[in-house]
């Protein structure tokens, strides 16, 4: 009997698809199935982001120049460990980690010199943080107002998604209730000063990289999307207002018809979430999202592979319909991105937006027998594990119990199994494998940032009002212990030059650290 073929989350393909779905939906329109725009890429192509970030902000100045004399349409921040989990450089718990994984950013200080040179009113920027979100944004906020811009103008997203941290990845300060008193106070806060800007980009991208399939990573972090909803929701917030400023940020994996069926689906199941809790302004029912290539996917063996690989996740997220894409550099499973690596990234996104032709035409792949059954498959499967994370609650206590985590867990033991007994083959790794010696130019950060960055931090600290910054601290605490909104207390703190560190230490005190179940 002939061994099934299966896609990477399970769903068995068959030798032949002959059934046609009904193809009665139109781009543009509810339930946004085809795509959330009637012309997609033929007015205007998705945004090309290049992830950028590490060592100081001096430095990673530089390299955001550079990608936008290369092309690039708008700015993706990465930040390093520290300034994730709210510590600044010059904290104990900072050493080994100043600008390793991005750029560490400890005052308004650094968010001006990260984005000396550049108009913020003019370009669009998204910035992957979270428990410190509403921090990194009251910094941008307030380097935008130093700048003269008009807040109702300046664009941007903030990834702000607490639940996938608790999930999967690991970078949470406070407990979940006080986390997503946060989110919904930037909402709020955003709704009104700063409308255009994107106030939480949900993101499955994380859970996909600590191991779910595809359809764990729709599933879980649909879920989590709901449970934003309806946090807002309780707090009094109008749905046709803070929904349209929602946003997903997703996976790109290999198996490019699954990936397309995933896209395709997501938009599908959030335009009937929404509606069901209430929605009726087709852009609060809209499923916008922004895609990254799968770093996880990528491999340390014959790096130059990857290329290919990028290539093929580029096709799926376009053919999908993202919004958004950031392309990873070849060299990632080794080091943070060289120059050359980032060029090559983004011209694979260019060649395929401007010569492959798949710009010319709406949802290309819609009407294909294959990619229509599995959409409807990859749905279903996806509503079948959201009904039993809503059986237990919702995401919040689903993320409690354990079951999310446990069941990304499964799925990574099961993926690493396969490629350990060659049932799944990647190439470089578990078959076509050369014996090689490395001639991939490696990206090292010295360790020698976090003295300048600690030097930085004392030069501050003796310039600026330092009564004013700790009276601003002690209303932060205050206000902590209401319902009032934090942010725009927040933002006079940042104005004021408080550090991340010492917003982030003071809420601590407050609300307390969340150490996991």
């Amino acid at each position: 009997m002939e061994k099934p073929i299966k896609t990477d989350s399970g769903i068995e393909i068959r030798p032949l698809y002959t059934n046609p779905v009904p193809m009665d939906e139109l781009p543009g329109r509810f339930p946004f199935t085809r795509g959330i725009h009637a012309t997609m890429y033929r007015d205007k192509l998705w945004t090309m982001r290049q992830y950028a970030g590490f060592s100081t902000a001096e430095e990673s100045n530089k390299r955001y120049h550079f990608l936008l004399s290369q092309g690039v349409m708008g700015l993706s921040v990465a930040f390093d460990l520290p300034t994730q989990i709210g510590y600044d450089s010059d904290h104990a718990m900072a050493e080994g980690e100043v600008g390793k994984v991005g750029v560490a950013i400890d005052s308004l200080e650094d968010m001006e010199t990260l984005f000396a040179g550049i108009e913020l009113e003019k370009v669009s920027t998204s910035m992957t943080i979270n428990a410190t979100a509403f921090i990194l944004l009251a910094f941008y906020i307030a380097l935008a107002k130093k700048q003269g811009a008009d807040l109702q103008k300046i664009s941007g997203t903030i990834q702000n998604d607490i639940l996938k941290e608790y999930a999967a990845r690991g970078t949470f300060i406070y407990p979940p209730q006080p986390s997503m008193r946060l989110i919904t106070d930037i909402f709020d806060y955003c709704s009104r000063e700063v409308p255009k800007w994107n106030t939480i980009s949900i993101s499955g991208y994380h859970i996909r990289e600590a191991g779910a399939n595809a359809v764990q990573e729709l599933a879980f972090t649909l879920s989590n999307g709901k449970a934003y909803l309806k946090a807002a929701l309780e707090k009094g917030l109008d749905i046709n207002v803070f929904a349209k400023r929602l946003s997903f940020f997703f996976n790109a994996h290999n198996h490019l018809f699954e990936e397309v069926a995933k896209f395709r689906a997501a938009r599908n199941m959030w335009a009937h979430i929404t509606q069901n809790l209430g929605a009726t302004d087709p852009k609060a029912q809209m499923l916008r999202f922004h895609t990254q290539t799968g770093g996880s996917t990528l491999t340390a063996q014959q790096p130059h592979n990857n290329i290919v690989r990028v290539a093929v996740q580029t096709l799926a997220a376009t053919l999908g319909g993202t919004q958004s894409l950031h392309t990873n550099g070849f060299d990632e499973a080794i080091s943070l991105p060289t120059e050359s690596a980032a060029r090559i990234a983004l011209r694979t996104q260019q060649i395929i937006g401007y010569e492959s032709g798949i710009a010319d035409t709406v949802d290309p792949l819609a009407g294909s027998y294959y990619v229509e059954a599995l959409t409807k498959e990859v749905e279903e499967r996806a509503w079948e594990l959201i009904h039993k994370i809503d059986a237990m609650g919702g995401s919040v206590s689903a993320i409690e119990q354990g079951f999310i985590q446990d069941e990304i867990a499964r799925s990574a033991y099961q993926y690493q199994q396969e490629i350990e007994n060659n049932e799944k083959i990647i190439v470089g790794v578990n078959k076509f494998v050369v014996e090689e010696t490395s001639d991939t130019e490696v990206f090292r950060i010295d360790d020698s940032i976090r003295k300048l960055q600690s030097e930085k931090l004392a030069s501050l600290r003796t310039r600026r009002d330092n009564d004013k910054a700790n009276a601003l601290l002690a209303a932060l605490a205050e206000r902590a212990r209401t319902n009032e909104n934090l942010m725009p207390l927040v933002v006079e703190a940042v104005e004021n030059y408080c550090t991340l560190g010492e917003i982030a230490d003071t809420l601590r005190d407050v609300w307390g650290e969340y150490k996991g179940i």
